[in-house]
């Protein structure tokens, strides 16, 4: 196993179990982590420390592992459920890259099928096939793919995700750098067409935390992610407003663990540490880390 020279993981995996085990949880569910075709996953990793537009800057890769050696260490952490989100960029890809990702879930326990699409003129018979061959979460990146998500020609893909009821894992907020499309508004838009979009918005929806609780208090089907927020990392970039806090324990039954395993600059472990536990509460840190996602996706103990 690799290991970045600024970032030290030894006892990591003892230190995240310890975590949650001190919350009575049997584990961890992360609804934000990327597994990926090897070639994908290389060209993503290049782009990330070589810090590309839609990055701000370098961005060093800490897991930077085999893909076994990462599955292993997310089963080292306690992790039960996660997710292998993969987004195109460009036609063509969304429905070869659903073929790989469910052939991933097949070979891979605790791995929640995981698809994707993008607007072109077969995404509804793609969608309609990546469902029906039991994908349990999507994943949109409105920055990488740049395009309008209340765009009419998507209108079926979101009518038919909005009927089966299975999540979207979206990066449609402005962060780390705001992209044409990104922002409350497309978001809006979309929403007052297909008002029971069950939405997982990406990163609490950063930098733009306040308008995208706003949206969460007017439409009861979206949920948000942690991901990266509250890290030392993040914070530098876009701080969280303590003023919103209250908020955060508002949505406690819909707030979600996400990491951005393995594209992160840090330690899994600091992902954990710097949720708002000691504001919020343990009762807060038990529904974000295990029982909320446990309950989205239907995850029944053994």
């Amino acid at each position: 196993m690799t290991t970045d020279d600024a970032t030290d993981r030894s006892g990591e995996a003892e230190a995240v179990t310890a975590f949650w085990r001190g919350l009575g949880l049997p584990g961890i569910v992360d609804v934000h982590t990327h597994f990926m075709p090897e070639p994908v996953m290389a060209k993503v990793w290049a782009y990330f420390e070589d810090g590309g537009p839609l990055i701000g800057g370098p961005w060093p890769i800490t897991y930077r592992d085999d893909e076994l050696t990462r599955l292993n260490l997310l089963r080292e952490f306690g992790v039960r459920a996660f997710t292998s989100l993969v987004y195109p960029h460009k036609p063509g890809m969304a429905e070869w890259l659903n073929a790989w990702s469910a052939e991933f879930a097949a070979r891979t326990p605790g791995c929640l099928q995981t698809a994707t699409f993008f607007p072109e003129p077969n995404a509804l018979w793609y969608t309609t096939a990546a469902i029906e061959a039991g994908a349990r979460v999507f994943k949109v990146h409105l920055q990488v793919g740049n395009y309008n998500p209340a765009d009419r020609d998507l209108d079926d893909v979101w009518g038919l995700l909005e009927d089966s009821g299975v999540p979207v894992v979206i990066h449609c907020g402005s962060g780390p750098v705001p992209g044409k499309f990104t922002g409350v508004e497309p978001m809006r838009a979309l929403l007052h067409r297909h008002p029971d979009l069950p939405l997982i918005i990406a990163h609490l929806g950063s930098p733009d935390f306040v308008e995208f609780l706003d949206l969460a208090e007017e439409f009861p089907a979206i949920y948000l992610d942690t991901t990266m927020v509250f890290t030392d990392f993040s914070e530098r970039m876009a701080n969280f407003p303590t003023s919103e806090l209250d908020r955060l324990a508002d949505f406690s039954d819909r707030i979600l663990f996400g990491s951005d395993f393995p594209n992160i600059p840090y330690r899994y472990l600091d992902a954990l540490t710097a949720l708002p536990g000691a504001e919020l509460g343990e009762d807060w840190l038990r529904r974000v880390c295990y029982h909320n996602g446990a309950e989205l996706f239907a995850l029944h103990e053994n």
